[in-house]
């Protein structure tokens, strides 16, 4: 069960949320990734995955080898608060080019993702200081709170059941941590209530 737990916790990791929604917008809302041209949106995808995953994992690996953090697990609440403000300020610093560097703007629906992302980065990083919460089920539910909204304006329903698999997806993330002792429930559940109330509330606001 260990090892199952694992390979969830891995394929599901908080890093790759950005990666994944921009890929479903791809697959099943294009207008999520306007104003991007359709031929563009794999492009976009793949990027997103180089510098919101790939250079954080390699970030996070450098402070594993300097000694910084004592495992790439970071179980100490302490040691993931440098990782996490690191990680924090460069999906804010990636925010910012996207908008001052391209014909992005505060109106399209990319940067507005974008920038939702970014608060339950901040969010989390913030919270970290204080307590140790599940950046995992921060981050499901985080993902639930974006697809949750975007039901009503989803064309033929094409959100439903990714958001149905997602919410099914979160038990079995959850229930992960608890198999791995990484997490106790009320940090589990302090995480999941955090990262849905913080993405909802920001996609009202924001759209």
């Amino acid at each position: 069960m260990n090892v199952l737990a694992r390979i969830v916790s891995i394929l599901f990791h908080p890093l790759l949320l950005a990666t994944y929604l921009f890929a479903l917008f791809s697959l099943a809302l294009p207008a999520g990734l306007d104003p991007l041209k359709d031929d563009g949106h794999w492009n976009f995808v793949f990027l997103i995955f180089c510098v919101t995953f790939l250079l954080p994992a390699l970030n996070i690996g450098i402070f594993k080898t300097f000694g910084s953090i004592k495992s790439l697990a970071m179980e100490e609440r302490q040691e993931r608060v440098i990782p996490f403000s690191f990680i924090a300020i460069l999906y804010i610093v990636v925010t910012y080019l996207f908008y001052s560097r391209t014909r992005v703007g505060l109106n399209d629906n990319l940067l507005k993702f974008l920038i939702v992302i970014d608060i339950l980065v901040l969010t989390a990083t913030v919270l970290t200081v204080f307590y140790k919460i599940s950046i995992h089920s921060m981050a499901i539910w985080g993902f639930i709170g974006i697809l949750l909204p975007l039901n009503k304006v989803s064309e033929d329903g094409a959100l439903l059941y990714p958001t149905i698999l997602s919410i099914v997806l979160a038990g079995v993330i959850m229930s992960a941590r608890l198999q791995l002792h990484a997490h106790t429930p009320r940090e589990i559940m302090v995480g999941g209530m955090t990262g849905f109330a913080v993405t909802f509330a920001a996609m009202v606001i924001m759209f």
